[in-house]
């Protein structure tokens, strides 16, 4: 009787140790997300990539794989073939999408203005001085049917310039985008810092045709003066099974914007790596510092540069001016607060 007690001891402790461990609920996985980001080393998409060097998305819960991409068309196109879940690229995509009723959702604005740049090659800067005058001539952008090719279709009608009288060529970013305008292979072309103050320093010559760098030169070219650029987006559907997923990347792109904010030209560049800030580090942190008055201060969406968006588009793009599209289901401020 003894030893029967005693095995029932030991059966009854091994019992409660195995409630005590072995039958609690599994840890949950951390989410990994593949963000497609429509080129990694323009300053337009910076905070994508600082959210995962200063360890944001980790801290938040989130395993954050970023791919990049020549182009924000070509970043949507693996969104839309599947081998992306997010994209770090522009708002317009979201409405240019919806009027082919297929929803695509932004949660996190990172830019208040476009943050691009349209400058001449230096062997155009004499004979090309303005927009008008690229009738005839080789435009630059970073890829077909990418938000820069947008910009230039806009700016072209508005400036009565037939759109098939200029020929559009991509050339991609960075260091094809630099070739390409100062070897003249375009008359003109799309480029972001830190490709521009680059090209610019070299070239002083060259002349800028549009700066959407800032405030003034946003109105100067669009006539508003908010007109938000790179965001996240994703599908519909992507938005509606992952919520929390997607509330977890916009707060760590929103702790992002807040730090960039209270730091320095120099302290950002610190963190950001080597391959996206390239050799010369004082040349990163001048056009660090030309570009910080385009990053949002809070990531959310004004509703007033969400219709400016769409007013341009549908400027210059028959298929969104005859669509009827509910912008409030292009984005969402609902996940850039507290959990």
């Amino acid at each position: 009787m003894e030893t029967l007690g005693r095995s029932l001891a030991l059966v009854i402790a091994l019992g409660a140790l195995a409630l005590g461990t072995g039958c609690t609920q599994p840890q949950a996985v951390t989410p990994h997300v593949r963000i497609a980001v429509g080129g990694q080393t323009l300053m337009v998409y910076l905070p994508t990539t600082l959210a995962q060097e200063l360890g944001f998305y980790r801290e938040e819960g989130v395993d954050v794989e970023l791919q990049d991409f020549q182009g924000g068309a070509k970043a949507l196109q693996a969104l839309v073939g599947g081998s992306a879940d997010v994209v770090s690229g522009y708002y317009d995509h979201t409405i240019q999408m919806a009027a082919e009723q297929r929803e695509l959702v932004a949660f996190v604005t990172m830019l208040r203005y476009p943050g691009f740049v349209l400058a001449t090659s230096p062997q155009a800067a004499g004979t090309i001085t303005s927009i008008a005058q690229l009738n005839g001539k080789i435009a630059g952008v970073t890829s077909q049917g990418s938000s820069s090719n947008m910009f230039l279709t806009f700016l072209l009608t508005r400036n009565h310039v037939p759109v098939d009288a200029v020929s559009v060529t991509a050339i991609g970013s960075a260091a094809s985008a630099i070739a390409a305008v100062e070897h003249g292979t375009v008359d003109a072309g799309w480029m972001a810092d830190p490709a521009f103050t680059l090209v610019k320093k070299r070239n002083p010559g060259i002349r800028v045709l549009a700066d959407l760098r800032d405030e003034r030169g946003t109105m100067a070219a669009f006539g508003t003066p908010t007109y938000p650029g790179a965001v996240l987006y994703s599908s519909g559907a992507w938005m509606t099974a992952n919520r929390d997923t997607a509330g977890r990347l916009a707060r760590a792109i929103v702790r992002t914007l807040a730090w960039m904010h209270t730091h320095s030209a120099q302290e950002i560049a610190a963190k950001t790596p080597k391959a996206i800030r390239g050799e010369d580090d004082a040349l990163f942190i001048e056009a660090l510092a030309n570009s910080m008055p385009m990053y949002s201060m809070d990531g959310a969406m004004p509703a007033e540069g969400a219709a400016a968006v769409r007013a341009t588009l549908a400027e210059s793009m028959p298929k969104v001016r005859a669509a009827t599209i509910d912008l409030s289901k292009t984005y969402t401020n609902d996940l850039i607060g507290p959990r």
